[in-house]
């Protein structure tokens, strides 16, 4: 509890320092929903990062799969498919990639770092290609309204901001209480250990990856909420905020370690973050040096946290 404890404060602490810089316009309930929504994408791609991270693995492709999912859910509303079946499709889609990532992995026994950053350019590729590398409208559905308040309901909170909550719960769930999640962290602390054991470590490599996409695939689907278009040149990028946030969460990039509360939160924190540079007036340019600086300061953290202690 310790290191959620720690992410918690340090939520707190940033909060704290942008209402002093912006005054009580900053926890407004309009701007607390703001960030509430902002935060949305980034975690749910970053739950399932969690998982791949506690595995001991990395993927690099989540932001590809987010515009890949956009464009796959505005190309099937406009063939006039239903909108559920049309998420169902993106979300397969995302899966599949996932999938790739991980027999390529298992099979060739390619670390994921070099893997994923080859399956970022694929997917993104052919993002573009469906799309013809332009912006896909489509027609207006609920999955627009996924991430607008909802003022006759769900306490006005936005449906995709639940539907993160219940995800982090179940999660937390899996890698606290089932055989699936004790056996990402044992193939994260040790990988040979487990495989001793009777892990089944290409398996689970597979169902991680696989999951870890489809999580993607689900953020994409609320990007394209918010954006109401399919965008292949969307979430440039989002994976270092996704990586960041399970890190900052207290996730360690050597494996076994990681936990969803922490990982909510350093979403969190990196929405307050870019939110609050916004409303301060502070230019893009500044916002990103910000956001790396968040990302070294991150590693940094790992990296003193799997120092031997003397």
């Amino acid at each position: 509890m310790r290191g959620d404890t720690g992410v918690l404060l340090g939520l707190l602490l940033v909060a704290l320092i942008f209402g002093l810089l912006i005054g009580p316009r900053f926890f407004r309930p309009a701007n607390l929903e703001l960030m509430a929504r902002q935060t949305v994408i980034v975690c749910v791609a970053a739950l399932g990062m969690t998982m791949v991270i506690v595995s001991g693995g990395i993927d690099l492709s989540v932001g590809s799969i987010v515009a890949l999912s956009t464009v796959v859910t505005a190309l099937l509303l406009r063939m006039g498919m239903d909108p559920a079946l049309a998420a169902l499709g993106a979300l397969a889609a995302a899966a599949l990639c996932g999938t790739v990532n991980g027999l390529l992995i298992t099979r060739l026994r390619v670390v994921p770092f070099i893997v994923t950053l080859g399956t970022m350019l694929l997917v993104r590729g052919a993002a573009k290609g469906l799309a013809e590398e332009r912006r896909i409208e489509a027609p207006i559905t609920w999955l627009n309204g996924l991430l607008r308040t909802a003022r006759d309901g769900n306490l006005g909170v936005p449906a995709g901001v639940w539907l993160t909550i219940v995800l982090a719960v179940l999660v937390a769930g899996v890698l606290g209480y089932t055989r699936f999640g004790r056996h990402l962290f044992a193939i994260g602390s040790n990988e040979r250990t487990a495989r001793l054991c009777g892990v089944r470590i290409d398996r689970r490599k597979l169902q991680v990856y696989s999951l870890s996409a489809a999580f993607a695939g689900l953020a994409g689907v609320l990007e394209f909420s918010r954006l109401a278009v399919g965008d292949p040149t969307v979430g440039v990028g989002l994976e270092l905020d996704v990586i960041a946030a399970v890190i900052i969460g207290g996730g360690s990039l050597s494996g076994g370690k990681g936990t969803v509360l922490g990982t909510v939160a350093g979403a969190a924190i990196m929405a307050v973050i870019q939110i609050g540079c916004s409303q301060h007036g502070l230019p893009n340019w500044v916002q990103q040096i910000v956001t790396g600086i968040i990302i070294v300061i991150a590693v940094a953290l790992d990296r003193w946290r799997q120092a031997p202690t003397r």
